[in-house]
């Protein structure tokens, strides 16, 4: 069986659009034409790829197969792309970036900023994105890099992906105005909790279930801002990283540090590779470089110094 890498990306961009017609229009075709080449595609696989309903259509299950494969060769394809028109002295190139808010607001605006200085010609897209999101995307080949993080080491669910570690910060714990710091986490067992993203407030259920309780979250949100007016409030406490709070800071809350909240990791998830595109290569230099110089807050891993 010889497949079409071409009709393969076909297939990859009418799954993606959801029908025949909307991936037409994205790529300019007509849809006799899109759905000629996907007959060839299956006469060639020798099994359905698509089911067709009025509502769209849906990928059997050799379409699944065939729709991971897909963005496997959409992602290479992107990397050959760069990679030549780097030969021209980066002169052009895009690097597409998903990172996390806080991420966001304090590392990539200084990171981008410089670059857009050193070569103009480089496209740099921004897309916030939790990692729960982020690290899929750079897996299908959606995203070129995604600024991650893990609790107490890397994120567990790289799933393949190369990790560069950008730095460490504390976890700090969140309190009303006035309040004192408590001897540990398990003083705050009958107080209302603030939960974020997923993966933080998973983290901070399992810290304090170490401390010996399960936290009530009376609220969940991941906008580090309406955390901290919650709190600001006496609504609740919580636990924020460092760069949160260095993205903003409400001048009534109390943030102090507690070892039980464990530590941060931030990084740089790609694909095994992608390093040598140079645009990509050109802004994961300059993140690194804007995280060396991040304080005080934030502590180098030695991996990353090196």
């Amino acid at each position: 069986m010889a497949l079409d890498v071409r009709r393969l990306l076909i297939l990859r961009a009418v799954l993606r659009a959801g029908s025949l017609t909307a991936a037409a229009r994205e790529l300019g075709w007509t849809q006799p034409a899109v759905s000629q080449h996907l007959r060839h595609l299956e006469r060639e696989a020798g099994v359905p790829l698509l089911l067709r309903g009025p509502a769209g259509v849906s990928p059997t299950e050799a379409g699944f197969v065939l729709l991971a494969r897909a963005d496997a060769v959409a992602a290479e394809l992107h990397a050959a792309e760069e990679e030549v028109s780097a030969l021209a002295g980066l002169r052009a190139g895009r690097v597409r970036l998903q990172a996390f808010p806080s991420a966001a607001a304090t590392l990539v605006p200084a990171a981008v900023g410089a670059l857009a200085e050193a070569h103009p010609g480089i496209a740099v897209g921004l897309e916030e994105a939790e990692p729960d999101t982020a690290l899929p995307a750079v897996l299908a080949g959606d995203a070129d890099l995604a600024l991650a993080f893990g609790y107490d080491g890397p994120p567990s669910d790289l799933s393949g992906l190369a990790w560069r570690p950008l730095l460490v910060e504390p976890v700090l714990l969140v309190l009303p105005p006035g309040t004192s710091a408590p001897p540990g986490l398990a003083a705050l067992r009958e107080e209302p909790w603030i939960g974020g993203c997923v993966r933080c407030r998973g983290h901070l259920v399992d810290a304090c279930r170490t401390a010996g309780f399960d936290p009530h979250l009376r609220h969940t949100t991941d906008d580090y801002v309406v955390v901290q007016n919650l709190v600001a409030r006496g609504l609740g406490v919580t636990a924020l990283p460092a760069s949160a709070l260095a993205a903003h800071r409400h001048p009534d809350v109390v943030a102090v540090p507690l070892a039980e909240l464990g530590l941060r990791h931030v990084g740089l998830a790609l694909r095994p590779g992608a390093e040598a595109v140079p645009a990509t290569a050109a802004l994961v230099a300059e993140l690194e470089r804007v995280a060396r110089h991040t304080a005080p807050a934030h502590t180098l891993t030695s991996e990353a110094a090196d």
